[in-house]
């Protein structure tokens, strides 16, 4: 258990310099700017739709919202999960 102890900072020691080696990559910029203007778009209109329909269901709201802003994150961002995962889009 002691040992256990012990070698869990050195763990945590190196965890950002894994994520900085390892996922740098990953979170690259990978969308150009008509991706970016589509992805904003698509967000905004999400985010409103949830908004919109906060009276029908708070779900469908919570979940229209929170997909808007992930996609504004990535229109902000120039970063597109499905890029960053291997899958080839269009834009």
């Amino acid at each position: 258990m002691a040992a256990l102890l012990r070698a869990r900072p050195l763990c945590l020691r190196y965890a950002c310099l894994v994520l900085t080696v390892g996922m740098g990559k990953f979170f690259a910029p990978n969308i150009t700017r008509l991706g970016r203007i589509l992805r904003a778009v698509w967000g905004l209109a999400l985010a409103i739709t949830g908004v919109l329909l906060w009276a029908r269901s708070k779900w469908i709201c919570l979940v229209l919202v929170a997909s808007g802003a992930f996609a504004l994150y990535e229109a902000v961002r120039g970063w597109c999960i499905m890029r960053a995962c291997g899958i080839k889009t269009k834009l």
